[in-house]
């Protein structure tokens, strides 16, 4: 079954489980936002955000060329401005697939199917790759924050196996093509496998390459998101 969610393209992806915050400047998301707030309940303030193969997030062609799959985010915060825009942030919920554009409306919204993930029964398999998981990125982080000459990635992990990949496939350092294909990718090993091939390289290319800032060491900027 599919459902009408507003829609909010953005040149990056979002995971389940973690906050983003977004400046809302642009004439149709705000009318999203003034949307979304006429529902009394807060749970209920549902949008979908989907990456942009192309184009631009705002003007014309924003929203050319996206991807199918994506995430349904909960607004939580608002912060509205004289002049109009917001401050907002969101929540990752869940994953979406987007089965139709609707571009009509005030704002873009679209046909999305809720994608369910797959059941991870407790198995001493997964187990065994989130550790590995939790390694490799306590050995990503040391590098990175040896480069950078500070600490950085603080913080613990989640312990859950899906929310401990989400947590790092938006914590490090990649290109919107790996991120993307990781909020594809299931079951929650397999994300986690990927994860730790990722951060390997990465590892590998700061190593090979420790005198230039991190930035540039890595494959795509810095994104907290």
């Amino acid at each position: 079954m599919t459902e009408t969610m507003p829609l909010f393209p953005l040149n990056t992806v979002l995971f389940p489980g973690l906050s983003v915050p977004l400046r809302v400047f642009e004439e149709r998301y705000r009318a999203l936002v003034h949307e979304l707030l006429r529902i009394d309940d807060p749970a209920e303030r549902l949008f979908g955000s989907v990456a942009i193969r192309e184009g631009y997030e705002v003007g014309e062609r924003g929203g050319q060329s996206l991807h199918r799959i994506g995430c349904v985010l909960q607004l939580t915060e608002v912060q509205s401005h004289d002049d109009g825009t917001f401050d907002i942030v969101a929540v990752g919920r869940g994953r979406l697939r987007l089965e139709a554009l609707q571009t009509t409306g005030e704002f873009l919204a679209g046909e999305v199917a809720l994608l369910d993930d797959p059941d991870d029964a407790p198995d001493p398999a997964n187990e065994t790759i989130s550790e590995l998981a939790r390694t490799t990125f306590d050995n990503y982080r040391d590098v990175l924050s040896s480069i950078r000459g500070e600490q950085v990635l603080t913080g613990d992990l989640p312990h859950d196996p899906a929310y401990l990949s989400w947590s790092l496939a938006g914590t490090c350092l990649l290109t919107l093509r790996d991120r993307q294909l990781l909020l594809e990718a299931e079951p929650t090993t397999l994300r986690l496998a990927m994860l730790i091939d990722l951060m390997r390289e990465e590892i590998a290319a700061m190593t090979v390459l420790p005198s230039l800032p991190a930035t540039e060491v890595a494959r795509t900027g810095w994104s907290p998101n």
